[in-house]
């Protein structure tokens, strides 16, 4: 670090920050929101752990249970937050955190679904209209189950699809990656 230092602020007349500093492994350092590993190909770019636990924390802010918003303004700011966030880390290899994530919000928008139908009827004529049947839709807008947990069952997984998400507007990860 010293040799480093005297380098920086002799030869090239550049100002060190001792505090933010450090000499280490690439590996182990976070630049810009970004580490490094090594691969076959050699050493490539990923996203770090802390920024990927600040994008979960923006998709928890605009996907709250407790913010009362409509569900085009819900899914207009999570689209503003994911293209940000995909548009900076582009060049990171970050695919299979996509999908992960993808999953994930789309878990919680149907969660925010669940609970804006708020009444058994209006869940059971939700459900029959995208596509349930009479018996299964009553068995499932009955349930005494919590939002989060009524997201992840394979009723709500078959009935709000991903192809329903992009009908409405929400672009996920993985197509906005895809797109750069």
């Amino acid at each position: 670090m010293a040799s480093v230092s005297k380098f920086l602020e002799k030869r090239l007349k550049l100002k060190v920050n001792m505090d933010k500093s450090a000499v280490d492994y690439p590996q182990r350092r976070k630049f810009l929101g970004m580490s490094f590993y090594r691969s076959k190909e050699g050493i490539r770019v990923r996203v770090h752990p802390i920024s990927l636990k600040r994008l979960k924390d923006k998709v928890r802010a605009a996907t709250s249970r407790s913010k009362s918003m409509s569900m085009e303004m819900r899914i207009e700011r999570l689209n503003q937050v994911i293209r940000g966030w995909v548009g900076y880390f582009a060049l990171a290899d970050m695919r299979e955190h996509c999908r992960k994530l993808d999953e994930w919000i789309r878990r919680r928008l149907r969660m925010c679904h669940w609970k804006q139908w708020k009444k058994i009827r209006t869940k059971h004529d939700n459900l029959v209209r995208l596509g349930l049947s009479n018996p299964k839709a009553w068995e499932y807008a009955n349930t005494r189950k919590g939002y989060w947990h009524t997201s992840g069952s394979p009723i709500l997984s078959t009935t709000l699809t991903n192809s329903y998400f992009r009908q409405i507007g929400y672009n996920g990860l993985l197509d906005v990656y895809g797109s750069f």
